[in-house]
């Protein structure tokens, strides 16, 4: 029987909702997944254990716990869609990257790793 699981996932930019959500289309017996970055949630639809959702997102270094499971709620009818939400950033300080920075003073080209 599938049932609808929301998770609090730690989300804070778009590389971390790819992340979370390429760990957790892995699993089988998902449905439908949709992550809500401003709200921090994961919503998983399907025939999948919660617990096995959370130690995905764990092993990945996400702290994540199960706010509600239960039924799927019927499909409502089509709403207008509301206003875009602004993006999310495209990194963030958990992410780690390193900038990389050209300067370009002369015609030395040199490369300044920051």
């Amino acid at each position: 029987m599938a049932k609808k699981t929301v998770i609090k996932v730690n989300i804070y930019c778009q590389i971390c909702k790819s992340d979370v959500l390429k760990a957790v289309t892995k699993l089988t017996g998902i449905d439908q997944v949709s992550v809500d970055g401003e709200k921090g949630t994961l919503t998983v639809v399907g025939d999948v254990d919660p617990v096995l959702v959370i130690e995905k997102l764990r092993k990945i270094g996400r702290v994540a716990e199960i706010v509600t499971v239960g039924p799927p709620k019927p499909p409502e009818p089509e709403k207008p869609k509301p206003p875009p939400c602004p993006p999310l950033p495209p990194c963030c300080n958990d992410c780690q990257y390193i900038a990389v920075g050209y300067d370009f003073p002369y015609d030395n080209r040199i490369c300044s790793i920051l």
